[in-house]
């Protein structure tokens, strides 16, 4: 069940016992996983996103000192992916849904007495989301101290693995997501099937995303449902990145437990 999570740091493997003496340290780090089903063009599985969350996880997990208290809940599978809708095989939850299942699961960690919780999401269409159960849960519970992570959002020297244009514009199921796919389950990687395709340009300032973004589905920026090069993905660029990725986060992990809000006045 565990998967690319260590299994002594799989929480579902511990007894309520064991979860209770883990809920009475203060510098207690509990990790969600959050992912998607949903399309990734055609080379691709719909796991993609999910498979990146706990992977990514996972190689940081491995790199922490057996005594540091950090561990992860059940990965949650299905996001909110309304993006893809007309594509076959992306399962969506609403934004309600998924924000009032971050909130319970929030809720079911404070009553245990855990007080370090984050949500570690691996799905561009969802950090909003992260955002706001992260902030609430803050809100109601003071003490409560709550962080919402992209799981792609720490790496360092990882700017000669993408063409320019790649990090301009690629979105999904590109260069990245393809590589890291190649080192975590590449025998279910279609690189036959992979396949370019960039929105086109429209000669305006108004762009799916940055600074004055509009509101757009998959299939109006793309056929294939990639946004992206990930013909240019390759099973070493994969391993640097997880290498990277797992490295930065297990970094972040060690800080949370350290971690004080800051005390006003």
């Amino acid at each position: 069940m565990h998967g690319f999570i260590p299994a002594a740091r799989y929480l579902p493997y511990f007894t309520w016992p064991e979860v209770q003496a883990l809920a009475a340290r203060d510098d207690a780090v509990l990790i969600q996983p959050v992912g998607a089903i949903e399309q990734h063009g055609h080379h691709l599985p719909l796991a993609t996103d999910s498979a990146i969350a706990t992977g990514v996880l996972g190689a940081a997990l491995y790199r922490l000192e057996p005594d540091v208290p950090v561990y992860a809940l059940p990965p949650l599978y299905y996001g909110k992916s309304n993006e893809h809708i007309g594509f076959p095989g992306t399962v969506m939850l609403g934004a309600k849904t998924l924000l009032d299942t971050l909130m319970e699961i929030g809720e079911s960690v404070y009553g245990w007495g855990v007080r370090r919780l984050v949500f570690f999401n691996a799905h561009g269409g969802q950090p909003q989301l992260m955002d706001i159960a992260a902030r609430d849960l803050r809100a109601r519970h003071r003490d409560f101290m709550t962080f919402p992570f992209f799981a792609w959002s720490v790496a360092r020297g990882d700017t000669d693995l993408l063409t320019p244009r790649e990090r301009a514009e690629g979105m999904h199921a590109g260069d990245a997501e393809t590589s890291v796919m190649l080192a975590l389950l590449g025998d279910r990687v279609l690189t036959a099937q992979a396949v370019a395709e960039y929105p086109p340009a429209r000669g305006t300032r108004l762009t799916p995303e940055g600074a004055l973004p509009y509101a757009w589905l998959t299939a109006d920026l793309t056929r294939s449902g990639v946004i992206g090069d990930p013909t240019t993905a390759s099973l070493d660029k994969g391993r640097r990145w997880l290498d990277l990725l797992g490295a930065s986060w297990a970094e972040v992990f060690l800080d949370i437990t350290r971690f004080e809000l800051p005390a006003s006045g």
